[in-house]
């Protein structure tokens, strides 16, 4: 098993940025990816970003060119740098860790931590 223990959310008005936190404890040796999604009131869950144990990084549409994914190999902590943000990035952000390929693949999840960007 893994525990994800998500921070850092808050309040912020547009146009500033927040920094969130993702620690990972447990059974996290085989991890491969990590990441951020988010789900805004009424919506599905969305990707945000990614990260690989290879630094490869992946990141959604709607945030490319603001956000950045980094990470710590050491201590499994994921980072989510949001800079520039907008009302629109207003959500309850989740972190990812995922084992396994397809189909034998299991993902984690936290239990979120909530961005507010008001306009």
């Amino acid at each position: 098993q893994v525990q994800l223990v998500e921070s850092g959310g808050g309040w912020v008005q547009a146009g500033g940025s927040l920094r969130l936190s993702c620690v990972a404890s447990g059974s996290v040796f085989d991890i491969n990816r990590m990441g951020w999604y988010r789900q805004a009131p009424g919506k599905q869950r969305d990707l945000v970003a990614t990260i690989t144990t290879a630094g490869s990084t992946s990141y959604g549409d709607s945030v490319k060119g603001r956000f950045t994914i980094s990470r710590t190999n050491g201590k499994m902590i994921v980072y989510l740098q949001m800079s520039s943000l907008k009302p629109e990035d207003t959500g309850l952000y989740y972190c990812n860790a995922h084992k396994g390929t397809y189909p034998r693949e299991v993902n984690y999840w936290g239990n979120g931590t909530l961005v507010t960007v008001s306009s």
